[in-house]
């Protein structure tokens, strides 16, 4: 529990932009993939987003020329930098880790609400 932390959300209007921050824990944050999720009202939750231990990184298609994924490992913190806002946007945002060391191990935040106002 607590063990990834997200920040950042909050109300901004179309076309502007919002960094999210995930701090977690060391023992989970060196050993895993880091990755952004969103899940807007009556929606599936999906990926926007996700960087390996070693910084390589992928996107969902229609993100990709907006949304920036990048990891501070001196901090234990992965960043989610989402530019050019669309109301579509609007979602819970969650940070996720999977370890890729040691066996398979998922963890989830508490999600952190994004609303973009047109």
């Amino acid at each position: 529990q607590g063990q990834l932390v997200e920040s950042g959300g909050g109300l901004v209007q179309a076309g502007g932009s919002l960094r999210l921050s995930c701090a977690a824990s060391r023992s989970i944050f060196s050993i895993s993939a880091m990755g952004w999720y969103r899940q807007a009202p009556g929606k599936q939750r999906e990926l926007v987003a996700v960087t390996s231990p070693g910084g390589s990184t992928n996107y969902a298609e229609s993100e990709k020329d907006r949304f920036t994924i990048s990891r501070d490992n001196a901090k234990n913190t992965v960043y989610l930098q989402m530019n050019s806002l669309k109301p579509e946007d609007t979602a819970v945002y969650y940070c996720a880790a999977r370890t890729v060391v040691g066996g398979r191990r998922d963890y989830w935040g508490q999600g952190t609400q994004v609303t973009v106002s047109s």
